[in-house]
């Protein structure tokens, strides 16, 4: 399918590696330039431009801008930078975050609040308060960002990481309301246990734990965790880009401050 955005030019945060890389490489293989940012400018953000360039179609250019989410000037930098290179940014697929603090609510210091809530909400807030100007001026603009079926189903032992996801939800209606006119979309995703670094370290941990391997770790969290999960499986970043790229096409215009849930099934609700 063509999704008629060949030309345009988007921003994938958390780009070098999970779903980032793999909405990239979706979205070069549309013709659309492609900057990738991550927390630093080390091998993995260079080895992930090479990555997508391989994908990269009808002259789509891809380049990685290093950009700490929690630092508001970097990520004002980061617009500048894009601005300066493509006229700024059609598209923002914002998959930056992390798990953050864990455990016993009442074990969570302050702090272990704070830290997530940075990253994992006010990053989404800084990336879209310096990027929604660009899409202003260019008169047409699509956001992703990225929530969770936590903001659902929320896990006791992720109480921050609940709260920030169901912020991003909210977050993005708020945007959708206010900015829709100006043939902006606002959207968000909320997967469920997919491929991910993230998940990877989860189970790392949980095998040590367990004192199993990392396979019977994956396993185990499936059955007992989720078991939801018609599929029994971890979803692939693959699976998740796919409804990405077509939220950030034409195909998607009438799609609006809407939540798409990619998690096999694993929020047991029909109606969250």
């Amino acid at each position: 399918m063509d999704l008629n955005i060949k030309g345009k030019t988007a921003l994938v945060t958390g780009g070098d590696s999970g779903l980032g890389i793999e909405t990239a490489k979706f979205l070069a293989r549309e013709g659309v330039n492609v900057v990738l940012s991550d927390k630093a400018n080390g091998k993995e953000l260079r080895d992930a431009v090479k990555q997508v360039e391989k994908d990269a179609q009808d002259g789509a250019k891809v380049m990685g801008i290093a950009a700490d989410i929690s630092k508001n000037q970097e990520v004002l930098d980061l617009a500048k930078k894009i601005e300066a290179e493509f006229g700024g940014a059609h598209i923002i697929f914002h998959s930056a975050g992390a798990r953050g603090a864990a455990g016993d609510f009442l074990e969570l210091t302050d702090d272990d609040w704070m830290k997530t809530i940075d990253i994992d909400l006010m990053g989404a807030v800084r990336v879209a308060r310096a990027f929604i100007p660009q899409m202003q001026k260019l008169k047409w603009g699509r956001m992703v960002l990225v929530a969770s079926e936590n903001a659902f189903q929320p896990y006791e032992e992720e109480s921050p990481y609940n709260a920030c996801k169901a912020g991003i939800i909210n977050l993005s209606k708020c945007l959708s309301r206010a900015y829709s006119k100006e043939n902006l979309l606002f959207n968000c995703i909320s997967p469920a246990y997919i491929e991910t670094p993230m998940t990877d370290a989860m189970m790392e941990t949980l095998a040590k734990e367990k004192d199993i391997s990392v396979e019977e770790a994956v396993e185990w969290f499936a059955k007992n965790k989720r078991p939801h999960i018609a599929m029994e499986r971890r979803g692939k970043p693959e699976e998740v880009a796919a409804v990405v790229a077509f939220l950030c096409s034409e195909h998607a215009s009438f799609v609006n401050g809407s939540n798409v849930r990619i998690d096999g099934g694993a929020v047991e609700s029909a109606f969250g």
